[in-house]
């Protein structure tokens, strides 16, 4: 044992610094009865006075049956709620629409209120992550008010304090599957006030047949499939450029045939052309007396992307000083540019030269043709960077089915994926499906578009076709 030195004091090891003799605790101070009773009776009557404006009809179906009641007996009671039941069987029959929104909607509303949501309102947002506490108490989110459309649920909440819409954006999954819904989609209608939207069935699950060519057709709002609301999803080409991605087998096709569809009374007119770029000849081919322009390999492809540039900067110069929009008409028609799998000539072609002038022209057209009445319609599987550097420059974008999460954000911008943009969810067997995002709107959109089978083609060639199309170059141009 080693001796101590001069001055050295021992200390034992085991004794208690003197800060740990002393502890405090949080004073517990019973809280009187009286002040608990006061409580309830006070939450009992603002439950009482609040209860009429928050479910009227019941309310007030209840006061009536009450009243007959005690005036008539059961009879009298009997009586009214036969011919009640009776008026509502009539007006059911007589008008469906009305009857359902304004009874049967409401009624499900309140019963998916009470059974779903209020029932399992706390333990599914603990579980999730959404509750908060503080000071040893839990806070929730509120409930403000559920309605009911014909598909889906909507949810109206009143955020905690200091969360943000952000928290439960990054909890969609969750959310749906605490509330057994197929999805889960957030809208934010102000500070702290957020709408959780709740599908019930899926609307978009049997596929479409090609819609009805119009007998007019408006180029900044074409028919070409239908919305999750069941309402119709009209596509913008005028004035805008639209990027469509997908996997193979995804769908792309079909939005792309069935904006040409919409578009043929405007083509038929002379207001509208349609210029093709088909590197498989397999897609466009099919109906290529409907385009204005086709070309099918990468010389050909870039030719026809040139001349683009050159009548759009020759309408430009014109229209310089004059005017600031375009109005379509046979001597300035719209123009689209159809871009099928734009990757080829982007990324894929041998040729350095030639994807570089495609690069250039294509990012030309899609960042000053649309002024001007030129739009450029791009199809394209993989929206890499590395493969298509342009897709910032379209402002509306189309994501079909995709390989991977991380693709959602690359195709519709920033927290799509939050916002409940599953696109790498969608089925294989669901082909036409995809999440639309538009220009200056956060929100997606779930549609699908119709399918044109090669026997619309061929009736749409037979009526609308024409049978000589000028060429482009000598080259794969036809």
């Amino acid at each position: 044992m080693l001796p101590s030195r001069p001055g050295a004091e021992r200390v034992n090891a085991t004794s208690p610094v003197p800060a740990q003799a002393f502890r405090f605790s949080t004073p517990v101070i019973d809280t009187p009865g009286i002040l608990i009773l006061g409580r309830w009776i006070a939450r009992l009557i603002a439950l009482v006075v609040l209860l009429p404006f928050r479910f009227p009809v019941v309310v007030g179906t209840v006061a009536a049956s009450a009243v007959v009641y005690s005036f008539f007996g059961w009879v009298g009671l009997a009586v009214v709620w036969s011919v009640a039941g009776l008026g509502l069987l009539v007006w059911w029959r007589r008008w469906p629409s009305s009857f359902r929104v304004l009874v049967a909607l409401r009624a499900l509303a309140a019963w998916r209120w009470l059974w779903v949501y209020r029932r399992h309102w706390q333990p599914v947002l603990v579980v999730a992550g959404l509750a908060e506490s503080y000071q040893e108490r839990q806070y929730l989110p509120r409930i403000r008010r559920v309605t009911c459309s014909v598909w889906a649920d909507r949810v109206r909440v009143r955020l905690v304090a200091g969360t943000t819409p952000a928290d439960f954006e990054s909890r969609v999954a969750e959310l749906a599957h605490g509330f057994a819904a197929p999805s889960c989609r957030i809208t934010v209608l102000g500070p702290r006030d957020i709408v959780c939207e709740f599908p019930r069935t899926d609307t978009l699950a049997e596929p479409l047949d090609a819609l009805p060519v119009p007998e007019m057709s408006d180029p900044a709002s074409l028919p070409v499939g239908q919305r999750e609301d069941g309402s119709t999803w009209f596509l913008r080409l005028h004035g805008t450029h639209v990027l469509v991605v997908g996997v193979t087998g995804a769908g792309k096709g079909s939005v792309i045939w069935s904006a040409v569809r919409a578009l043929l009374p405007s083509i038929c007119s002379g207001t509208a052309r349609v210029w093709a770029i088909d590197p498989k000849r397999m897609e466009l081919s099919y109906g290529r007396s409907l385009f204005a322009r086709y070309a099918d390999t990468g010389e050909s492809a870039v030719a026809l992307l040139e001349e683009a540039v050159a009548q759009m900067q020759e309408r430009a110069q014109r229209y310089a000083g004059k005017q600031r929009a375009h109005i379509p008409t046979t001597g300035d028609p719209f123009t689209v540019v159809v871009l099928d799998e734009v990757a080829f000539l982007t990324a894929y072609h041998p040729d350095r030269d030639v994807r570089r002038r495609a690069e250039n022209a294509i990012a030309t057209l899609t960042s000053q043709g649309r002024s001007v009445g030129f739009c450029v319609l791009a199809a394209l599987q993989d929206p890499r960077k590395e493969v298509m550097n342009l897709r910032n420059l379209f402002p509306d974008k189309v994501a079909l089915r995709l390989d991977e999460a991380s693709q959602v954000d690359m195709v519709l911008g920033e927290g799509a994926r939050d916002r409940g943009a599953n696109a790498h969810l969608i089925a294989p067997e669901l082909p036409g499906v995809a999440f639309v995002r538009l220009e200056g709107s956060p929100v997606p959109v779930r549609v699908r578009a119709a399918y044109v089978s090669d026997d619309d083609i061929d009736a749409m060639t037979a009526e609308y076709g024409t049978p000589v199309l000028r060429p482009v170059t000598r080259e794969g141009a036809a």
